[in-house]
């Protein structure tokens, strides 16, 4: 389709401009006006990243077509400030500390904005579903909502202006409210993360990834995509000359896939274009011939007699092995007065970080190799890409880029070895942005568990064995496996005392997609059984829960189970402290739920629903739109 002439106001700034028809207003604002304070998280209208106002009115840009916003009047974040100068809410987001990571907040202000300016005297529930349709992955909207009504109450002059300010410029600031240095670029807009970044000459990438989860490759024919107008190089497993092989613990992924595939959305190949549109084309005319081979999903089948090999040099498909011995675990069972087992799950999770994988790579101009990226391994992946590209190390170099968002799953090194390859070909800068949709069948994951948990137990509910079996899905490639698996190992038995014990930890590979770090890997899915079975426990036993835990603490003295003498233990007051906060009463475990009295109680914070309803038309203010 032909490109057609589109006139908008934006900021303040007339724009008249010709634009292809594909293009959605989110797009138009960041390619091509260049105003990146509106991000993209979902692409699909759930996050409210790209919260723009049209004419007054909050919309999701995302989901607008450019040719919906012809004769608007357009808003940004960056159209805040006023005079050169934080508004009132800007400060305020500032003061509380309400921007984590920053990648939400410009949605995130947009919509605080649409709230005070439809009711500025909206209370703490109603700007809470106000600004239900924004997501935001860092704060836990706390101090997005104190921020709110800090600015509410400073414009209505209910609070002075001056509780805007920095407590002390000068220091000492410990202990004081001091502003993070980076806060006004992440309240502005004005902080760019690696998909905001562009250069002179720079190409687009776009990567072919495999619909199927185990397959032999027999072909790979890019001819037709390289004698495409505007493609400038397209990338295979054939131009890596180092090391073919990346990884946290072992070198088992290859860059692109190298043989055969073995998981949905295993990179194959990338397109280096001049624009999206382009790169995207041309992946469609990259021909790959597969032959399909079988499929391991469950854990439990992997380590089955005869089951299919995802890695020929690891026959048995077990990644890691983590056994721990203490003590005499059949006598001390046997001696128990209650043998309880059961068995627990957790699923994989997604880290649903709001920025998407992004990168910018670039030859400087000593002809170093850069790549900017959201890392948060820059100095493993820079050793690692010195490798896989034969450079020396002093010719290669990471930059980390803003993050936004990562709780651990932007320290695998997914796609910037792709990236590096293709500018060592075209000799050109490159940027690559996933979708979210890339994003979630490509990049590591939480690992999911099976975990099977037995204690020994005396009469009075003192704990006098334990054997636990942990199976641990690692997914097509190793990533952090290793060091998962050791961590829940070492966490398996929890803060109790056990003089006999049992743990296997055990990960294996399949055909899913790879796991990988996520906040307190291989803790959480160990304390959650730990805690789950000491419930069940408790019930058995008739016990109040809270009575069976303190009685299997860990004191002063103690050795762990992975034999550590400990010194000072502080659980027994951090618990207490806990049970006083919670108001907790003391009772059988099966006399929970809606018997309870401490529940329900006024002063009981509300949920909030994170959706948006309806206020009376009477609540906005005359001539303001919502």
């Amino acid at each position: 389709m032909a490109n057609f002439d589109i006139q908008m106001t934006v900021n303040g700034r007339q724009v008249s401009q010709s634009v292809s028809p594909h293009l959605r207003l989110l797009d138009f604002l960041r390619e091509e006006l260049h105003w990146t304070g509106s991000k993209e998280g979902c692409g699909a209208g759930e996050c409210g990243s790209c919260s723009v106002f049209v004419d007054g009115v909050l919309m999701k840009s995302c989901l607008m077509p450019v040719a919906k916003a012809q004769d608007t009047i357009i808003e940004t974040i960056e159209g805040l400030e006023e005079q050169g100068k934080l508004n009132v809410l800007q400060q305020a987001f500032q003061k509380t500390g309400a921007s984590q990571c920053g990648y939400c907040i410009p949605g995130m202000m947009m919509a605080a904005t649409a709230a005070l300016r439809a009711n500025p005297h909206a209370g703490r529930e109603e700007i809470k579903e106000r600004l239900g349709g924004n997501i935001c992955r860092c704060t836990g909207y706390q101090k997005i909502f104190e921020a709110t009504e800090l600015a509410r109450d400073v414009m209505n002059g209910t609070l002075p202006d001056d509780l805007l300010k920095q407590e002390n410029d000068e220091g000492p600031f410990i202990g004081s409210n001091s502003f993070r240095i980076d806060t006004s670029s992440k309240v502005t807009g004005s902080l760019k993360y690696a998909g905001d970044m562009v250069m002179p000459q720079m190409l687009h990438m776009q990567v072919l990834r495999s619909p199927y989860p185990h397959a032999e490759i027999l072909e790979i024919n890019t001819s037709a995509a390289e004698a495409m107008a505007g493609v400038e190089a397209v990338v295979t497993c054939n131009d890596v000359h180092g090391i073919d092989g990346f990884g946290v613990f072992t070198d088992d992924q290859p860059v692109l896939t190298r043989g055969k595939v073995r998981y949905v959305g295993e990179a194959i190949a990338a397109v280096a274009a001049e624009d999206l549109v382009t790169a995207k084309e041309a992946l469609k005319k990259i021909k790959v011939h597969y032959r399909q081979l079988p499929v391991i999903t469950k854990p439990e089948d992997a380590i089955k007699t005869g089951a299919t090999v995802i890695h020929e040099d690891v026959p048995d498909n077990i990644v890691m092995h983590i056994p721990i011995r203490k003590g005499n675990v059949e006598k001390a069972m046997a001696e128990s007065d209650h043998v309880i087992e059961d068995t627990y799950y957790t699923q994989p999770v997604e880290h649903a970080y709001l920025e998407p994988e992004a990168g910018l790579a670039y030859l400087d101009a000593d002809g170093t190799l850069v790549i900017q990226s959201p890392s948060q391994n820059i100095t493993h992946h820079r050793h690692k890409l010195a490798k896989i590209l034969d450079l020396p190390i002093n010719r290669v170099r990471m930059i980390m880029s803003a993050v936004g968002g990562g709780f651990g799953g932007k320290e695998d090194m997914h796609y910037q070895g792709i990236m590096a390859l293709a500018v060592l070909k075209c000799r050109r800068p490159i940027r690559y942005v996933f979708t979210r949709e890339e994003s979630i069948i490509a990049s590591a994951k939480r690992h999911p568990f099976i975990i099977k948990y037995q204690l020994g137990l005396s009469r009075d509910g003192r704990i006098q064995a334990s054997r636990i079996h942990m199976l641990s899905d690692a997914g097509a490639y190793n990533c952090s496996s290793e060091g998962v698996m050791r961590k829940a190992a070492i966490l398996a038995a929890g803060p109790y005392a056990i003089e006999n014990l049992i743990v296997d930890a055990v990960g294996v590979y399949t055909n899913n997609t790879p796991s990988g770090a996520m906040r307190t890997f291989g803790a959480m899915q160990s304390q959650f059984a730990t805690e789950c079975h000491l419930d069940l426990c408790a019930e058995k036993l008739k016990m109040d829960p809270v009575e069976l835990r303190l009685m299997n603490f860990l004191k002063e003295g103690d050795e762990t189970h992975t034999r550590q003498k400990l010194g000072s233990v502080s659980m027994l007051e951090v618990f207490n402290s806990a049970l006083e906060i919670a108001d907790w009463e003391a009772g059988i475990s099966n006399s929970r739920g809606s018997t309870r009295s401490d529940l329900g109680n006024p002063g009981n914070r509300p949920p909030c629903t994170l959706g948006a309803r309806e206020f009376p038309q009477e609540t906005v203010s005359a001539g303001k739109p919502v």
